[in-house]
């Protein structure tokens, strides 16, 4: 329900909300910005609602702008580009509602030598054409005198995704950033081992930046479908055949074969699986990095020069074997969201006249009509303009269950077609589908750090440098001080140098997140990042809008009275006054009408009245259809019907008055509808540990207690304006409670920002949803709500176990060292394998249903 159906839903339940919180669908701008103001020529968004405005604390200015009626549809309409073969493509920022981009296209219209403009609100796009190419160079400039910043996106053509593989922990990561950021070709590099993917924006080739990569250690391919299913081998087969030379050896020890040979069966296998982690070492010392390849190369030569071949050649077979059970686990982790990449098909069947012509996705522009067959995956976004048939959409809302699709009813790529062949007019290029949006806003959340993740990399900073010191330290200070050989304290130090590798601490939170960010956008869930999936776990209270969320948000006609005992004629006039209405309340009132074929009279002087109600005049006779207060303030009797408002409120049903300036004609009672899923969403939230289940509401006392009986929230705070839900929240967290607000994303938009997490539902449907909530869920109901809850504190559970897992490893391991129980050998399986462990017990993640 978008905020004016909401906004004008209270105004007919009594609420005294003033035109400045409320935007008619003609007077939208008009109305939040002031008179002089005309739509579509609104400046920026401080001329709106002043230079102080944050996006995040308006939620996109939905508190403000966003209530132009049918957002959603302007955002389709509009989302085309201008056709013509001149045309240069931008990213504008700084736009907060809908009248910004007009603003943008009215004054570039202006602009001579421009041929055509379209801008986008929901895509952030602008599309320019014109004749001359000089003047796309004059467009950035021209657009900051409105307040907003343009930047071409072709200016982005040598920035690159690559799939690295081959790292091991966020150490490794680091190495290659440092390494490959000293090429003077390269502008900046971003390397995230969580995703195991590099961010480089470059003027070189392709070529030039894999060879980099490989310098450092590791392997490099451009990201793409093709890229992502093609994994190399060539780490397993030097760990076998290390592995094969370390077992000669070692069998030699027990037979007659000479020492000499044995001692370079072991040197075989030190240079063949020692190769690799004495290059990356190298350049991570060239970059002035100390990963774990510097200390298990150092430990390796070290025990090599005291003599121990066996323990060299154990230690890098070990740390390979451990590498390549790492890599592979790591890379389900990642496959989670790969997954999602593969779900559009890379073609679409385009209807051109009579002719159906297959075309790849990126082909295929606004407009075109496709067709989706029985069986068939949608390929991009768009509108059903002929079939009727069911559509699966768990790819996207995560809701198993088939949705039925007729004409004018919107289809998202990625979504199975399972039964009717269906024409659908596309309305987004491939590049802004909805799951193309989900992909990259989940790839940026499992970059982003969690504040475990930032506190655990600060720490493995700190400590990897100090046991490396340390490790010297016990190599050189005893001997010198005359306790114990040379030999002994030599390979203590090297056991304590493996056991400065941080490796299962580094990663025990990052794959936990990716895990789990993954299970959820499978599962129909945005999670933004890993903060506010640790905000998620630890939620006490959540704070539910009623109309919308807990509610169906479309209120049904359930009584009609008339004191002149004629319903139809009270019905006849009642649907003249509301049928030029596009609230709710009135649009139920006229489908009521509609259904008993009862017809509207001729009027006039139609009014709507904010807070109070609608008014005509029919027959030379002014009526009015409000709420009760309304009627008071004219001083019209109500004694009639008083005892029967009184029991119709007190059953959480909204009044309609109807009558003249003189006489009361009668009533009609109107009532919302609580969702199926939400009394079972509720119990399941009460049971994944949420100690209060609180409702915000703008109806009456009445309503608000019917409504929270039913759904079995433990409080609610009802007759709230939209600025009191602010206040309810911080109300909340002022009682020492950790809130979360679940709302549309748009009109909750301030109270979305104001709580701990803010949780919008209906993602699918709405890019403003999709860009102000912490948390999304696609679906257009709580259904997925304990999900994400219930997942959210499984990761925090994980996470613990997984820090406290590697701390007590690491812990022990130094404790063993100085007794001379550990040993090298038996220091790198505590590191690979307490890695391995730490990874396996994050990927249960992945299993949770």
């Amino acid at each position: 329900m978008s905020r004016v159906e909401k906004e004008s839903q209270e105004e007919h339940e009594g609420n005294e909300e003033s035109p400045s919180a409320s935007c008619s669908e003609e007077t939208a701008v008009s109305t939040c910005c002031g008179p002089d103001v005309k739509e579509n020529e609104t400046p920026a968004i401080s001329s709106c609602c002043g230079n102080d405005t944050k996006e995040k604390d308006t939620g996109s200015s939905s508190a403000c702008c966003s209530g132009v009626e049918g957002e959603n549809e302007l955002e389709d309409a509009e989302n085309r580009k201008p056709n013509g073969k001149n045309t240069v493509e931008y990213k504008v920022s700084g736009m907060d509602c809908p009248s910004c981009a007009a603003t943008i296209e009215k004054g570039l219209q202006k602009t001579e030598g421009i041929q055509s403009i379209r801008v986008n609100y929901g895509t952030g796009k602008m599309a320019v054409g014109a004749d001359d190419h000089s003047i796309y160079n004059q467009v950035p400039q021209l657009v900051r005198k409105w307040g907003f910043e343009a930047e071409p996106l072709d200016k982005n053509k040598n920035r690159q995704t690559y799939k690295i593989e081959g790292m091991d922990c966020g150490s490794c990561a680091m190495t290659i950033e440092k390494h490959v950021s000293k090429n003077p070709n390269v502008q900046e590099v971003k390397v995230n081992f969580s995703t195991g993917k590099m961010q480089i924006e470059h003027t070189t080739n392709e070529n030039i930046i894999i060879k980099e990569v490989q310098r450092a250690g590791f392997d490099a391919s451009l990201d793409s479908k093709e890229a992502s299913s093609n994994t190399k081998k060539k780490g397993a087969s030097t760990t076998a055949i290390s592995g094969t030379f370390l077992v000669l050896g070692f069998l030699g020890s027990f037979t007659s074969i000479t020492p000499s040979v044995i001692m370079a069966l072991y040197a075989i296998s030190i240079l063949v699986g020692g190769y690799k982690p004495a290059r990356s070492a190298f350049y991570a010392i060239k970059s002035g990095s100390l990963d774990m390849n510097v200390l298990m190369a150092t430990a390796a030569i070290g025990a090599a020069i005291i003599g121990e071949w066996f323990e060299a050649a154990t230690v890098l077979w070990l740390f390979a074997l451990g590498n390549t059970l790492q890599n592979k686990s790591i890379e389900r982790t990642r496959d989670s969201i790969r997954s999602l990449i593969n779900l559009t098909p890379a073609e679409a069947t385009v209807k051109s006249g009579n002719q159906l012509i297959r075309k790849p996705v990126e082909e295929v522009g606004i407009d075109a009509i496709i067709v989706i067959k029985p069986g068939e995956k949608a390929p991009l976004d768009g509108v059903i303009v002929s079939g009727i048939s069911t559509m699966n959409q768990a790819p996207i809302t995560g809701e198993s269950l088939p949705v039925d699709k007729q004409q004018g009813d919107p289809v998202y790529a990625g979504t199975v077609n399972e039964s009717g062949s269906l024409e659908v007019k596309v309305t987004k290029l491939v590049e802004d589908t909805t799951i193309a949006k989900i992909i990259h806003l989940v790839e940026e959340a499992q970059e982003k750090k969690a504040p475990t993740q930032a506190f655990i990399d600060h720490f493995a900073s700190i400590y990897t440098p100090i046991v490396f010191i340390l490790a010297l330290l016990v190599m050189v200070v005893p001997p010198l001080a005359g306790f114990g050989s040379w030999g002994a304290w030599l390979y203590k130090g090297l056991a304590l140098l493996v056991v400065a590798c941080p490796c299962a601490l580094v990663i025990s939170t990052p794959v936990a997140i990716v895990s789990a960010i993954g299970n959820a956008a499978k599962n129909g869930v945005l999670i933004k990042g890993g903060t506010f999936l640790e905000k998620a776990g630890a939620i006490q209270a959540i704070a539910f809008d009623k109309t919308g969320t807990l509610t169906i948000g479309r209120p049904k006609v359930t009584e009609v009275l008339s004191l002149h005992n004629n319903s139809e004629e009270l019905i006849s006039i009642v649907r003249t006054i509301e049928e030029h209405s596009i609230h709710p309340i009135a649009q139920a009132i006229t489908t009521y009408a509609e259904e008993r074929r009862i017809p509207a009279k001729e009027g006039k002087a139609f009014k709507a009245i904010p807070g109070k109600g609608a008014q005509a005049e029919i027959n030379g006779v002014e009526y009015f259809a409000g709420n009760p207060k309304w009627f008071k303030e004219m001083e019209v009797p109500l004694h009639e019907l008083k005892e029967r408002m009184n029991e119709l409120q007190g059953n959480g049903s909204t009044l309609i008055l109807i009558g003249s300036r003189e006489e009361i004609l009668g009533l009609i009672a109107v009532a919302d509808t609580i969702r199926d899923i939400t009394v079972q969403s509720i119990q399941k939230l009460k049971q994944a540990g949420i100690d209060e289940m609180v409702m915000l509401t703008g109806d009456n006392e009445g309503t608000a207690k019917k409504i929270a009986s039913e759904t079995g929230v433990d409080r609610y705070f009802a007759e709230l304006m939209p600025e009191d839900k602010v206040t309810a929240v911080k109300r909340l967290q002022n009682e020492g409670k950790r809130v979360a607000m679940v709302g549309d994303g748009i009109n909750d938009a301030p109270a979305l920002a104001t709580a701990d997490l803010g949780i919008a539902m209906g993602g699918a449907g709405t890019d403003t949803a999709m860009e102000t909530a912490d948390i999304v869920l696609m679906a257009d109901n709580l259904g997925k709500l304990p999900h994400t809850i219930s997942l959210s504190r499984k990761a925090l559970a994980i996470i613990k176990q997984n820090i406290w897992f590697s701390l007590i490893t690491k812990l022990a391991a130094l404790v063993l060292i100085f007794p001379g129980i550990l040993t090298l050998w038996m220091a790198v399986l505590s590191d690979t394998g307490a890695a391995l462990i730490v990874i396996l017990n994050s990927m249960r993640l992945l299993r949770k249903k």
